[in-house]
This record gives C-alpha cells, structure tokens and sequence, in this order.
C-alpha cells in the first residue's frame, strides 16, 4: 500500500511560548478529502499554515512518505502543495485572467509554458470565471471571489489543496455550489485538506474527519460516522443534527 500523501507524524506549532497545536497526528490519502473542524480558536488555521510553512512548526511532516523537517512555503509549493487562505487574498485591481495567471507563475518559471491550457481547465471548473475574466476582481461577488480563489491556486497544478473556511461569508446555495465543486476535484487528481466551521457541509463532503479542540484532535474518523457521533452532534451539528438537511452533497466515491 503506497504511502498517504500527507502525513503528520507529531506536528506540533508554537506562538513564541504558547503552544498553539499539541503534537497532532494527521494524515491524508491520495484521492481523498479530509476536513478538520471545530470551534473559533481550536488551531485549525494554524494548522494549515504550519502545514504551508507560514508559521514554524516542530515534529516535521512527510509528503509522499519523503519527510520535510521544516517545511518552507517554497518547498511546499514545490511539492505540489497550495493553499487557499481565508481571507482569500486575491489582487482586487488585477482581473480575473491576471489573477489566475499569477497563480501559475511559479511553474512558469520553472519552464512549464503551459498557462493557456491550464485556464481553459480552470473556466471549464468555474465557467463564470470565464464569463467574467476581464473584470475587475473586486468587484465579483463573494461566491466568484472564492471560486476565483481556488482557481489560482488549482493554476499551480497542485496535487493537494488546502482551503480555509471556503463558507465563509457566503450563502447557503453558493456554500452549497462551491463544496460541490470541491467534491469533485478528486475526479482531476487533486486532494483536499478541508478547514470549515460549518461542520455539517464540511462532514458531507468529506470522506474523513478530525475535531480540533484547544490544538488537538479530540476526535478522528469516517465523515459519515462523525455525522451520527453524539458528541459531534451535540457540539458541532446542533439540536436534531442528525435528521437536519445537509448544506451539502454526500461526495461521491473515490
């Protein structure tokens, strides 16, 4: 059995002397989506950007079983690794297409001249993408924005793909569209590592999860399990959780 594509072996992030994440194992496969949920404050973002080599960690972490000892964002990028931040951070004066080229900038300067196919797959995912590619990107809705968001980075051909809080600040049929689109990025080769508050849509797409309280996993398993898990229920999902509509599809099979 091949290795799974990320592994967390003891992964642990400091503040200065605040430990912020407590020796976490994690890991996820190739072909998979996996979500880390729990409250504000828990280290989930922390977490993805320690993963990315934004923040310092400790304990190191393995890609494709080749362990990283202090991962960089350029070693990250380098081995197939994007991240879409919360805050989205797209450049509001530059259009859509220039965003998206900006996103694949670092393959063409390793010599990958490859932009124009590679947008042509992006509008085929997000065809309003396309339908608005020179317009303005401060000037799209929250639901294009965020689209626009994972477009750049899935422009780095990534072989996983980090999303902080993708719901965030969108309505429930946009949250819906955009974790549909998250699904089905497997059927492209693209793993997902899945940062939500929104439990129930995070636990519907996923295939497994992880609770993060106080920077450490309190809980671990299959997504479905974790949907009929009382404890998830009672304090992520809310009264009646298990015979609440989802907010978004089961994902299909790998």
């Amino acid at each position: 059995m091949s290795a799974p594509l990320l592994t967390l072996p003891s992964f642990s992030v400091y503040y200065g002397p605040v430990q912020a994440i407590h020796g976490i194992e994690l890991h996820v496969n190739e072909g998979e989506i996996v979500t880390v949920i729990g409250p504000n404050g828990a280290g989930k973002t922390t977490l993805l950007n320690a993963i990315m080599g934004l923040l310092p960690s400790q304990g190191g972490l393995s890609l494709d079983g080749h362990a990283i000892a202090r991962p960089t964002v350029e070693a990250m990028v380098r081995h197939g690794v994007a991240l879409v931040p919360e805050k989205r951070e797209l450049f509001g004066e530059m259009s859509v297409e220039d965003n998206l080229l900006l996103g694949g900038f670092a393959l063409w300067r390793r010599g990958q001249r490859d932009q124009a196919a590679r947008m042509k797959e992006i509008f085929a995912i997000f065809p309003r993408l396309e339908e608005r590619r020179a317009q303005m990107s401060s000037t799209l809705s929250g639901g294009e924005r965020q689209m626009l968001a994972i477009g750049r980075a899935l422009m780095s051909r990534p072989r996983l793909l980090m999303l902080d809080e993708p719901s965030l600040g969108l309505a429930p049929l946009i949250v819906r569209e955009v974790l549909n689109t998250v699904s089905a990025l497997r059927r492209t080769g693209v793993s997902v590592l899945l940062v939500e508050q929104n439990a129930r849509a995070a636990l519907n797409t996923a295939d497994r999860g992880y609770v993060l309280e106080m920077g450490e996993v309190a809980v671990q398993g299959d997504a479905r399990a974790l949907m009929h898990d009382q404890r998830v229920i009672d304090t992520y999902l809310g009264v009646g959780g298990k015979k609440a509509t989802p907010e978004a599809p089961a994902a299909p099979s790998p």
